[in-house]
């Protein structure tokens, strides 16, 4: 992947200037309220019915998400979150509770322990079904494991690090790590604060100031890292390798100046999916791992006075980063619903989201078929079904898709490191 160069214009079959997607409006997506349907109720392959559905017109508005956050596993088995306890006229209580959702129905087990947990308290789920805490005592932070022990719950403490702040990082694809970040002024340390022989460990003091956090392996060794020097200056993203004492090497570099971060990446196609403002806007586009082509950065991706950030990239599409579906939130003055988007295509399909969707959460399986957890007022734990809907797929059609390379075949090259990808093709920003 050229990292270096971009192509802000998106171009269609015949060289000419892709049309830009119409504008939803204001009020939200143009399509109508996706069918909240259980896990058991999907659709059987190649359904056709289910695409239809989602797009079919209706005025109503996205609904309004849930909160605090959701975490899912890498494989997308086990989620977590914070949920409050029904205790009419009391502050509100919280406490852990995990989701299952690789079964044939999703259900949930809360995990209440001796006291409410704070607000601020983090969780994240783990491949054997346990939930890692993280808990804010006055200045230190503890960290505990949380299982299910017939009636009650079952908590094993792991230790504590004391720091004035730390950020969970997302689930390791390994299933069994979960990896920390404590920022300071001129450096971040890295800690493993499960997984390791025996309570946190600090594995690394990385140079500048570090966030985000993309996995890029399916073993949990490549971690993504978006850094700002100590001293101020652009983001890059990096690459830091945890079997190697966490080397850090650079991995995302579009323009000298430009602040480039990578949003989600794909271990099986080498999809990412990447913010920058190289294009002379902060814009969202997409690239590939190892590749000599440069990021581009559709229009259609491009939605004014809204947030747009991917969440989900259907998995198994080896060598085919272009036929990856990609789920991606929004963010509008009228709450929150769903995007899908291929590279290959030039079409943003806005969906409005189930009713209590947990907003920003959500798994692909392999055969293309979108999974979004949701809680509303009749149902505390279920999952809506979404795929990918038809595009054309037939060259020169009016209604076209972008190509993903250029209409000659482009000249055998070595792949490289995207920090060392060279100058060439890149626009100079207006």
């Amino acid at each position: 992947m050229t990292a270096c160069a971009i192509e802000e214009g998106a171009t269609t079959d015949d060289g000419g200037p892709a049309e830009p997607e119409p504008d939803p409006g204001p009020d939200g997506p143009a399509a109508a309220v996706a069918e909240a349907a259980p896990a058991e109720a999907a659709p059987a392959p190649g359904a056709p019915a289910a695409a239809a559905a989602l797009e079919a017109d209706t005025p109503d508005a996205p609904a309004e998400t849930v909160l605090p956050a959701f975490m899912l596993t890498a494989d997308g088995a086990y989620g977590a979150r914070l949920t409050a306890a029904p205790v009419p006229g009391a502050d509100t209580a919280w406490y852990a509770e995990r989701w299952t959702l690789d079964g044939p129905e999703p259900y949930a087990v809360p995990l209440p322990t001796d006291q409410p947990e704070e607000a601020e308290a983090q969780v994240v789920p783990l491949a054997d079904g346990r939930v890692l805490i993280r808990r804010r005592v006055a200045e230190r932070h503890t960290f505990s494991l949380l299982y299910p022990t017939g009636p009650g719950t079952g908590e094993l403490l792991l230790g504590a690090v004391e720091r004035d702040a730390l950020v969970l990082l997302p689930p390791s694809p390994d299933g069994v790590s979960a990896y920390a970040l404590a920022v300071g002024a001129y450096s971040t340390e890295l800690w493993r604060v499960a997984g390791g022989t025996a309570g946190p460990e600090h594995l690394a003091d990385l140079p500048g100031r570090c966030s985000g956090g993309v996995w890029l392996d399916r073993a949990g060794r490549m971690l993504a890292l978006d850094r700002e020097p100590a001293g101020g200056g652009p983001v890059k993203t990096v690459a830091v390798d945890l079997g190697r004492g966490a080397e850090m090497t650079p991995l995302l570099q579009i323009a000298p100046d430009s602040d480039d971060r990578l949003l989600l990446a794909d271990p099986d196609s080498g999809l990412l999916l990447i913010r920058s403002d190289a294009p002379g806007d902060d814009r969202l586009g997409w690239g590939v791992l190892g590749s000599c082509l440069p990021v581009r950065f559709p229009e259609c991706l491009r939605l004014p006075d809204r947030s747009v950030v991917p969440f989900a990239v259907q998995p198994g599409q080896m060598l085919m980063p272009e036929s990856c579906a990609v789920a991606l939130r929004i963010d509008g003055a009228a709450g929150s619903w769903i995007g899908l988007w291929r590279p290959s295509g030039r079409r943003l399909h806005q969906l409005a989201a189930p009713g209590g969707w947990l907003a920003g959460s959500g798994v692909w399986s392999r055969d293309g078929v979108l999974k979004l957890p949701y809680a509303d007022g009749d149902t505390a734990c279920a999952v809506a079904l979404l795929e990918m809907p038809e595009e054309a797929e037939c060259a020169g059609d009016v209604s076209g898709k972008q190509p993903s390379a250029p209409a000659v075949n482009p000249p055998v090259c070595t792949p490289v490191p995207l920090g060392q990808a060279p100058l060439v093709g890149r626009t100079v920003p207006d």
